[in-house]
């Protein structure tokens, strides 16, 4: 299966062209993931956060034209749906919306913190912060590649590094905790894929796209101004 990967959730505008393949029959669960069955074709990644709209519909099609895909071969959308800003997550999640709009192939979303712990091979126990701004962090914790605790959002000093015993994620922000870091920093379009393989490979009917804000946006508009 064929599957376009958007995330916008950070600084990072990432666009990718992902092929997902049923597991190997070895595989102790029929429905897992196995490392094989998730292969990069295309990716583009531009790190400017106020470039979210004028990059990421070219980053598409450039991937699309590298993996000698076209739009109609597509069988799936999946999308980081955050956590991160109000204005970066909407371009990213629209788009998605749109492209599955118009090829008429579901669009799952999924946690962008879920992407980044999907791309570290690891069985520690992993902590992923990304920038929210304000002095604060978006972190996560995963044991055994599951999300136990999060998503959330906070100030750095108010997470407790432990148990943890890995890092990952936003570069200016693992420095704040004293524990090994692994070199993933964003979501990659292997890392989206992965997370929503299991539901892509068995068809499920995606839930809505629902951005995770944690918090309410910066813009307002006059009348929740007047309030």
């Amino acid at each position: 299966m064929l599957v376009l990967a958007i995330d916008t959730s950070t600084p990072a505008v990432t666009a990718g062209v992902v092929s997902l393949s049923a597991p190997s029959p070895d595989t102790e669960s029929s429905d897992a993931v196995s490392p094989d069955t998730v292969e990069t074709l295309a990716v583009r990644v531009t790190v400017n956060p106020r470039a979210h709209a004028e990059v990421l519909t070219p980053h598409v099609l450039e991937c699309l034209a590298e993996a000698g895909v076209t739009p109609a071969e597509l069988n799936a959308v999946v999308v980081g749906v955050g956590p991160g800003p109000y204005t970066g997550l909407r371009v990213g999640m629209a788009t998605g919306a749109a492209f599955g709009d118009a090829l008429g192939v579901p669009v799952y979303g999924v946690c962008s913190l879920d992407a980044i712990a999907a791309a570290v091979p690891t069985t520690q126990s992993l902590l992923v912060v990304t920038d929210a701004r304000r002095r604060e962090i978006y972190w996560a914790r995963y044991a055994g590649g599951v999300r136990v605790e999060g998503p959330a959002v906070n100030s750095a000093g108010d997470v407790d590094p432990s148990p943890s015993t890995l890092i990952a994620g936003s570069a200016s922000h693992v420095d704040f905790f004293d524990l090994p870091v692994d070199p993933a920093e964003t979501p990659s379009p292997a890392g989206l894929v992965t997370v929503a393989a299991r539901e892509i490979m068995a068809s499920s009917v995606p839930a809505p796209l629902e951005p995770l804000y944690l918090r309410r946006p910066d813009a307002k508009t006059l009348a929740e101004r007047g309030k």
